[in-house]
């Protein structure tokens, strides 16, 4: 607790809307020698759950939408705080619901996750996380306009690479893990921030939660979805549990897919299936890791959601360079869609954690059992 001894001018009301700019809470007393003004630290802010986007195409409400918009404009996120030494200021409404623009790519994410997580504006020691963004999905196992709950997230950038027109022809990709010598060589042996393995049992939670979601289908996706092979692209679209590949490096193509399944496969002893591709969330996942050792949050509660704006591959007819050079953010095959499949299903869990929050606070839903480790 700080005093401060101050004269009773006409200064004081100035010196009062001062104060008023810092987080702290006043206490005025009077005194034989004048007034003095006690501030004390406020109590940092409740958070019960945070929902982590990645991207803004323009404002974060009246435009059209990026990963924020839904949440800001549908959940009344009208409470702004700068965020300085982040990418965004972050929202918030009077329930306990605290949204966070992260920026593309894992090093926005990281620095983004790790700036919020260290302020001491926010007690997050109970938030739970929902990072609910859109992604390019797999057409063997997703179709467009669908949402998966990961249970594990692995890093496609952490690699040693040789360029494709000089990789032996016994080898299958140029992509190397870290300190192999060929691709896939055995034993496993993932660094730090390689591979992800979330809580299985309030993913699992969280999927049973909201499987019967409907997520609506349009003639347009229909058309686009025929063009395409695959043992899911037919389908419309669903809720499920699929992990993901997490890296900052936008690839495409069915020869990459291929790759990025085999990944997978690989760092989580086939435990994992490669459903979704996106950019973040392993520079997110390893800032709640360190946030987690330093007791700011607890990762048991982290949930990711990703929902296919695109599939990862080229349409029969095309190339891969040809279709590559119809992936733009907001022109995605399934952009609008997948953005309201991110907010619809995310927003069901959202939802049953505020609402039941004297349920939730202390004990996690679904059965508290991280994926295991490879």
């Amino acid at each position: 607790m700080t005093a401060m001894l101050i004269p009773q001018t006409p200064h004081t009301i100035c010196m009062l809307r001062h104060f008023r700019r810092y987080p702290l809470l006043l206490l005025i007393v009077f005194t034989t020698h004048g007034l003095c003004l006690l501030a004390v630290p406020a109590a940092p802010i409740p958070v019960k759950v945070v929902i982590v986007a990645m991207f803004e195409v323009g404002e974060d409400t009246g435009d059209r939408p990026g990963e924020l918009q839904y949440w800001v404009e549908r959940d009344h996120l009208d409470r702004v705080f700068p965020l300085p030494a982040a990418y965004h200021p972050v929202r918030m409404n009077g329930d306990g619901e605290l949204a966070v623009l992260t920026g593309q790519g894992t090093a926005h994410a990281a620095s983004t996750i790790m700036a919020l997580g260290l302020d001491p504006r926010f007690d997050l020691s109970h938030a739970y996380w929902i990072i609910a963004g859109i992604a390019g999905g797999n057409p063997d196992r997703i179709s467009l306009g669908s949402a998966a709950w990961a249970r594990w997230v692995v890093d496609g950038d952490l690699a040693y690479e040789i360029d494709a027109r000089e990789v032996p022809s016994d080898w299958t990709t140029g992509y190397l893990p870290l300190r192999k010598t060929r691709p896939y060589e055995q034993p496993v042996a993932a660094l730090d921030g390689q591979v992800y393995a979330l809580n299985l049992g309030l993913a699992q939670w969280a999927f049973e939660l909201t499987r019967a979601t409907p997520l609506g289908d349009q003639d347009a996706l229909k058309e686009i979805r025929v063009q395409f092979e695959g043992a899911a692209a037919q389908r419309p679209p669903f809720v499920t549990l699929g992990d993901e590949i997490s890296g900052s490096t936008f690839w495409h193509g069915k020869l990459a897919d291929a790759w990025a399944t085999e990944w997978v496969n690989y760092f989580t002893d086939r435990k994992g299936q490669f459903f979704t591709t996106a950019m973040e969330d392993t520079g997110s996942l390893q800032s709640l890791e360190f946030l987690a050792h330093a007791g700011r949050v607890d990762f048991q509660r982290v949930l990711v959601l990703r929902t296919v704006s695109n599939f990862d591959r080229q349409p029969r007819g095309l190339t891969a360079a040809e279709s590559l050079a119809r992936q733009r953010i907001g022109s995605y095959s399934a952009y609008l869609p997948a953005l309201e499949a991110a907010y619809k299903v995310g927003h069901v869990v959202a939802g049953e954690l505020l609402t039941h929050w004297n349920k939730y606070s202390n004990d996690l839903p679904g059965v508290d059992q991280t994926a295991p480790r490879p």
